[in-house]
């Protein structure tokens, strides 16, 4: 509510009647209280690289007392710039992408960037129209989770050619665009070192198909370690989607083969509580009959009988990373793409180690 003070009796010159007394503060007030120019508050909150450390701590503490906000349209106007940047994800109902979606958000937050987000619900069809639709709403960037490997290149790069676009945890083969990720490989390595330390000679491993590159980089990660440690064998890889469904299903295909393995390595937590629960309801036991491990780190893995084994990702990192990329691209960085693989941490749990007899 905008409260209007009227002028008092003994006031000798009459005062503007259409100003109010409790407004929002604009962005000279902000300059005013931080003891600088409003030029130089406002290259502060472009983000402009010419202002002093001292300066842009003045103006931001002054901003947050008197509770001010940029308002976004002007800014767009004068700047071309929204301060927005646009998140696509397959599935966002899926716990993995959640984690995402919040590391992404807590470092946007903090670089004072607001997030539209998307979810293609890995339809091929919704992922390009939110793909126009997040361009029409002038993002100045992009992070996307593509749902196809090679289905997917079209419309993100019709995408790339208006605003930068960084890749998240799937990329589309030859799109020049940065990626950011997990290591693959080092997470495998992990995963097989510590079933070596089990006594574990015999894995399967449950993962995604080749349609996502999450899925082909596991599988390829998960066939090099193996070569490389000729005391373990595995027979041919159990392939689905990411889904706990999935994990049911190949559950039953390793009772139904007849020789169970010491070890099912999954390429995703969402496998693997699919993989448990399927286990426990034919009557086997985890990790008595049948060791799991997982891949991923959501928070339920916690919270399995028994918890799960699992290599988490990095999500601050990967988050942090991408969101650096996508600064410098929206900055007018125009090197060639860039590829960052962090590395993850085995968290090794009851799923996994072989009971005392």
């Amino acid at each position: 509510m905008i409260v209007y003070e009227m002028p008092k009796e003994s006031d000798t010159a009459l005062p503007d009647l259409m100003e109010p007394i409790s407004r929002k503060p604009r962005l000279r007030d902000v300059a005013a209280a931080a003891g600088v120019s409003v030029a130089t508050a406002s290259r502060v909150f472009s983000n402009s690289p010419n202002v002093s450390p001292a300066a842009v701590g003045a103006v931001l503490a002054a901003s947050e007392r008197l509770n001010y906000r940029l308002d976004p349209i002007a800014r767009a106007l004068r700047t071309q710039v929204t301060g927005t940047v646009g998140m696509l994800v397959p599935d966002i109902s899926n716990p993995f992408f959640a984690e995402l979606i919040e590391a992404v958000a807590r470092v946007l937050e903090r670089a004072n960037l607001d997030l539209l987000l998307a979810d293609s619900r890995g339809s091929l069809e919704r992922e390009a129209r939110w793909l126009v639709t997040l361009g029409e709403r002038k993002v100045d960037g992009l992070l996307v989770v593509p749902s196809h490997h090679h289905q997917s290149l079209e419309p993100l790069r019709r995408a790339s050619a208006a605003v930068p676009v960084v890749q998240l945890d799937r990329q589309v083969d030859d799109l020049p665009a940065d990626f950011v990720g997990v290591d693959n490989i080092a997470g495998l390595r992990m995963v097989l070192d510590h079933l070596l330390d089990q006594g574990v000679r015999r894995v399967a491993m449950i993962s995604g198909v080749f349609t996502t590159s999450t899925g082909r980089g596991r599988l390829a990660a998960f066939r090099t370690m193996l070569e490389q440690r000729p005391a373990l064998e595995a027979g041919e890889p159990l392939l689905g989607d990411f889904s706990v469904a999935f994990g049911r299903s190949a559950a039953r295909a390793l009772v139904a083969g007849g020789q169970l393995p010491e070890a099912a390595v999954c390429g995703s937590d969402i496998i693997a509580l699919g993989v448990m629960a399927e286990l426990r309801t034919l009557g086997l036991h985890v990790p008595r009959d049948v060791l799991v491990t997982g891949f991923d780190g959501i928070p339920m893995t916690e919270l399995t009988d028994p918890p799960l084994t699992t290599v988490r990702q990095p999500f601050a990192g990967i988050a942090a990373e991408a969101a650096r990329l996508l600064q410098l691209r929206i900055g007018g960085d125009d090197g060639p793409p860039q590829r960052s693989e962090i590395v993850p941490e085995l968290v090794a749990r009851a799923s996994s180690h072989r009971e005392s007899p």
